[in-house]
């Protein structure tokens, strides 16, 4: 016996009896008739014949046949019947819809296509997968913008200590989504675009050495190719869906980007702010490389500014950056800089303080997700997106890393 061809005959043979039994579920209602006439929303319109469409199912094709009802006076029909089964403007199912977001959000779509096909016997072509995908992302895009709890509702489950987190990544972009902008190829062009990505997370305690502990599964996600302005609506709604006024304290984890502390300033005024503590010695080893030739003297002074920096006298660093003789001028600019660096942001790097208080000083949750959410899908070999793609794209993957997939497909069935 070749067992394998024995699997893949009873599935397909299951799928067919499958077909014909969902298909006679699907017209046992009189095809959605809702009488003569049908008033809805201002909308008077006349019942006018029944009409067969063709639905792609995860068992296969069906045919539903709809009431179909015509408004004369806006010139539009309608088939109640396609709202109640959620296929308005959609020959796919949506369960086969919900399937073909998550292989579009996780695989390239011509990939997607193989294993619709390998792994559930379904015939989608690549383009149907990313048109669905899309389509799929403005809905969690707006599923994610509607979640806000009301002003006028108190909470009664409050978090010790909410963290917010932002990055931002580049994601290649067709070549008429960078024209104007500047940079850095060698020609000075754009070939990318930056995503900007926010996480939002709770600690509760600490370990025995008193390290924070995130909380388990209290990560989510929210990211978009936008404005600073508009991610940092869209990071506070986020916040605030999560309970950040009702948290006994905030911390706003990031690296030197001024946008994301312009940020802070604006939506998470009086939390704590923490610059990323490897981000802050990826400039101490910066500085080193750059003024010293000799190794071993670069490491030891290296080191010593990193022992600082760990104790939180971002003074004594500073004092030390003032001694340094650059050889040249462009290197004695380049320190000048680091130092403005450092003197701007001294009290965001006080990690003695933070580290007392039991805080992560750290931005790896959001550096992870960079690469987790954005990175391995939409900055794979050879891989041009459109901005509205790729934001459609990163709010399936949001939403499925945040553990809201069910969320969202429980909010389209109460729609």
């Amino acid at each position: 016996m070749d067992l394998e061809a024995t699997e893949f005959h009873i599935r397909s043979a299951m799928q067919g009896l499958g077909c014909i039994m969902l298909e006679a579920i699907l017209n046992s209602d009189n095809g959605g008739y809702c009488g003569r006439t049908l008033c809805d929303n201002q909308i008077e319109a006349e019942f006018k014949e029944y009409r067969h469409k063709k639905l792609q199912t995860v068992l296969g094709p069906v045919s539903v046949r709809r009431a179909y009802y015509y408004d004369q006076k806006h010139r539009a029909g309608y088939c109640p019947k396609d709202h109640d089964l959620d296929i308005v403007g959609t020959s796919f199912s949506p369960g086969l819809r919900r399937m073909m977001a998550r292989v579009g959000a996780y695989r390239s779509f011509g990939l997607g296509q193989e294993d619709m096909k390998e792994l559930a016997g379904i015939f989608v072509t690549s383009k149907e997968i990313e048109r669905v995908a899309c389509q799929l992302g403005k809905g969690v895009d707006a599923f994610y913008t509607t979640q806000n709890p009301p002003d006028n509702v108190i909470p009664f489950v409050s978090t010790a200590k909410m963290y917010i987190c932002m990055d931002g990544t580049g994601v290649p972009v067709v070549k008429n989504e960078t024209s104007g902008r500047k940079g850095k190829s060698d020609d000075g062009t754009a070939k990318t675009r930056e995503a900007k990505l926010g996480c939002v997370f709770t600690q509760t305690s600490v370990d025995k050495e008193g390290y924070p502990i995130r909380d388990e599964a209290s990560t989510s996600y929210v990211g978009a190719i936008e404005t600073a302005e508009e991610f940092g609506n869209r990071i506070y709604g986020e916040a605030r869906n999560r309970g950040v006024e009702r948290a006994g304290k905030v911390c706003v984890i990031g690296d030197g980007a001024p946008w994301i502390w312009n940020l802070a300033d604006v939506q998470f005024s009086g939390a704590t702010q923490i610059i990323d503590i490897y981000h802050a010695r990826e400039h101490c080893w910066g500085i080193g490389k750059e003024v010293f030739t000799d190794k071993n003297e670069m490491r030891s002074w290296v080191n010593a500014r990193i022992k600082e920096l760990d104790r939180g006298k971002i003074e004594d660093l500073i004092s030390a950056l003032k001694k340094l003789s650059p050889s040249t001028a462009a290197k004695e600019d380049f320190v000048i800089r680091e130092t403005e660096y450092f003197e701007k942001n001294k009290d965001r790097m006080r990690y003695d303080e933070f580290r007392k208080q039991g805080l992560f000083i750290g931005s790896g949750v959001v550096e992870a997700g960079c690469r987790a959410v954005i990175g391995q899908r939409l900055k794979q070999s050879g891989m041009h997106w459109t901005v509205n793609h790729a934001n459609n794209i990163i709010a399936l993957r949001c939403c499925m890393m945040s553990n809201r997939w069910e969320d969202y497909w429980e909010n389209r069935a109460c729609a």
